[in-house]
């Protein structure tokens, strides 16, 4: 018997999966949660072969989930979700992720994709995978990412100069260079680009 743990924050979709996923022999969901923090949790009390993670969750996304539960043996990650961006697939991937799947992928075939997971096995979504083989590198300098990285928590330029250990001049520079580089208009809007993207 497969051992999974389900979560996404949309309860309609979690409870529809997980009735679909129990129609299967050798699939057993025992446990369910709505958001990461509780995803988290229920991965370390249940120890389940597979973690059905979705990739938006309140709290803790779904690749930050995994890099949460990537020490436990024997626990492998599986990602869906509706926003399949490359470089998302890029992060899930470094956090050690096994499946990256979108969610219109039918009942039938995530079924198969978690037995050949649990055997082993890795699948990327085949547009997903052709999709970060074309795209583009990433335009900012490691510096620059590393400033919307604390960027992304929505601190005031004085709060990401103390916990980056630079000058507040130093991080407005960066901050617009940035800016300039993505063409957006703000900081927050560049950390949330970066952030989507996978470089962050």
């Amino acid at each position: 018997m497969i051992r999974v743990v389900l979560a996404d924050d949309e309860d309609l979709i979690r409870g529809a999966l997980a009735a679909l996923l129990a129609l299967e022999d050798d699939i057993e969901v025992v446990a369910q949660a709505s958001d990461g923090e509780a995803a988290v949790a229920a991965v370390r009390a249940h120890r389940p072969d597979i973690a059905v993670f979705d990739l938006e969750m309140p709290r803790r996304d779904g690749v930050l989930a995994a890099e949460a539960v990537r020490g436990l043996d024997g626990v492998a990650v599986v990602i869906v979700t509706r926003h399949a961006r490359p470089g998302v697939l890029r992060r899930a991937l470094s956090a050690g992720v096994r499946g990256f799947v979108p969610k219109t992928t039918p009942a039938a075939q995530l079924a198969s994709i978690l037995r050949d997971v649990h055997a082993g096995r890795r699948y990327v979504d085949s547009e997903i995978a052709a999709a970060a083989l074309t795209e583009g590198a990433c335009p900012l300098t490691a510096r620059e990412l590393d400033v919307l990285r604390y960027a992304l928590r929505g601190g005031t330029v004085a709060t990401i100069a103390r916990e980056a250990h630079l000058a507040a001049g130093t991080v407005r520079n960066y901050l617009s260079s940035a800016m300039t580089k993505l063409g957006v208009r703000t900081r927050y809007e560049a950390a949330r680009l970066a952030w989507d993207e996978g470089w962050i």
